[in-house]
C-alpha cells in the first residue's frame, strides 16, 4: 500500500478537434457544439487545478483553440501525436510526464466533468494511492470517467465503451466512494447535461448550458 500523502498526481486529460466533439449533443447545442465542449473541458481542467493532490494538469489536444484557452487556465497541452484514439492518446501524455515527473502518479480524466469539484477529485486520489491500479466508474455504471496509476505501476487505459468492465478485468480496483456525484457525471447526451446542472454547473458551462436548455424543444 503506498503512503497516499506522499503521491502527487499528473491529471492527464484528452480533447477532441472541438469541431468533431460532443456528436450526441448536436441536436440541442447546434453550431455551439464545440463552445459548449469548450466550456465543460475549461470546468472540469479548472476543478483539476484547484485540487491539492493535483501537481499539474496534462491536456493532449490537436485543437489550437482548446490547447489556448486550456494553456491560459494552467494545464500543460501537448499535441495529439498518434492520433489513434482516446487510449493512444492517453498514453502519449503520460509517457511524456513519465519523462519529466517520474516520482508522479498519472490519473486520466474525462475532461467532459462540469460538475466535478476539487473536493470530489482529492477524495478519489487519496483513495487510488492505496492501489496500483484505479478508477471511478461514471453514474451509467458502464463507462469510466478516472483510471489511475501509482508511481512504478503499468499504466494501461482502457477507455470506451464498457470500460467499467475492462479496466476490473485488467486487476484495477474500483473505487466506489460516496459522495463523488460530479466525478462519475461525464456529459455525452442532453440527459446528461441536465443531470449535471442538477449537480451545479462550473462557472464557464453553467450560462451556456442554461441557454441552451431553456430554449430546447421538449423531450431533448
Amino acid at each position: 500500500m503506498t503512503d497516499s500523502a506522499l503521491i502527487t498526481w499528473s491529471v492527464l486529460l484528452p480533447v477532441k478537434v472541438l469541431a468533431q466533439a460532443k456528436s450526441r449533443l448536436a441536436a440541442l447545442a447546434g453550431p455551439r457544439r464545440g463552445e459548449l465542449a469548450l466550456a465543460v473541458a475549461c470546468d472540469t481542467v479548472t476543478a483539476v487545478l484547484g485540487c491539492d493532490q493535483t501537481a499539474r494538469a496534462l491536456v493532449i489536444s490537436d485543437d489550437p483553440l482548446a490547447a489556448s484557452v486550456l494553456g491560459e487556465l494552467g494545464a500543460l497541452v501537448v499535441p495529439d501525436e498518434p492520433r489513434d484514439g482516446l487510449n493512444a492518446a492517453l498514453r502519449h501524455g503520460a509517457a511524456l510526464a513519465a519523462q519529466s515527473w517520474p516520482n508522479s502518479g498519472m490519473a486520466a480524466l474525462s475532461a467532459d466533468l462540469p460538475a466535478l469539484r476539487p473536493a470530489e477529485l482529492a477524495r478519489a486520489l487519496t483513495a487510488a494511492a492505496a492501489w496500483p491500479n484505479a478508477f471511478v466508474a461514471d453514474a451509467a455504471g458502464d463507462g469510466t470517467t478516472l483510471y489511475t496509476a501509482a508511481p512504478g505501476a503499468a499504466f494501461q487505459p482502457a477507455f470506451g465503451l464498457a470500460s467499467r468492465a475492462r479496466h476490473a478485468a485488467g486487476g484495477a480496483a474500483e473505487l466506489e466512494l460516496p459522495d463523488i456525484p460530479g466525478l462519475r457525471r461525464d456529459v455525452d447526451t442532453p440527459a446528461d447535461l441536465r443531470r449535471a446542472a442538477a449537480l451545479g454547473l462550473g462557472r464557464r458551462t453553467a450560462p451556456l448550458a442554461t441557454e441552451l436548455l431553456r430554449c430546447a424543444p421538449r423531450g431533448r
